[in-house]
């Protein structure tokens, strides 16, 4: 039973206030949007903070309804993936993670390694250039997920990508939004 304190422990060394491990559903989705909402109305946070916030962790969790592969370990027809919220007091930390296939990670890492080398200007320019092509992908997404999450944040994407199996690689996404 250790492992339970342990985990506490972890949890308040990274101040995760939200985790969810587990198959991310709409349903799902709705239910950790309105526990973090909850949270952040607990503590009287700013309503221009909690709007960021909550924007790229739309985000964030459609990213993972949407791209989030199955991999052997995740049971048939389940796509496990993690999802985490932490709060210092300067920032929130919004963390997810999934797995995505191999194949797309060159890819991947290209659009965000472009998106961290945009300034606000950039940013506001490829939004609007990826609106205009209008161009959607098999899965349905435009690409301005994650220009979106950059503009909210201000700040670079962090990202990494850990081989799982010859086929999948697990994606790990961290988002900063200040709160000062």
């Amino acid at each position: 039973m250790k492992y339970v304190y342990d985990l506490h422990k972890t949890m308040l060394d990274h101040h995760l206030i939200l985790v969810y491990e587990g198959e991310f559903t709409q349903e799902i989705t709705k239910s950790v949007l309105s526990m973090a909402e909850r949270n952040m109305d607990a503590i009287g946070e700013d309503s221009s903070i909690k709007r960021k916030v909550f924007n790229v962790m739309v985000e964030a969790l459609q990213n993972i309804v949407k791209h989030s592969e199955n991999t052997e370990n995740s049971g048939k027809g389940r796509q496990n993936a993690i999802f985490m919220l932490g709060k210092s007091d300067s920032e929130y930390l919004i963390t997810s993670g999934n797995a995505c296939k191999s194949a797309d990670v060159s890819e991947i890492k290209v659009k965000l390694e472009k998106i961290n080398s945009l300034d606000k200007d950039g940013l506001k320019q490829l939004y609007k250039e990826t609106i205009k092509s209008g161009s959607l992908s098999d899965k349905g997404g435009a690409g301005l997920g994650f220009v979106d999450m950059a503009r909210k944040s201000g700040k670079p994407l962090n990202f990494d990508f850990i081989e799982i199996d010859n086929s999948h690689s697990f994606f790990s996404l961290q988002t900063l939004i200040s709160r000062v």
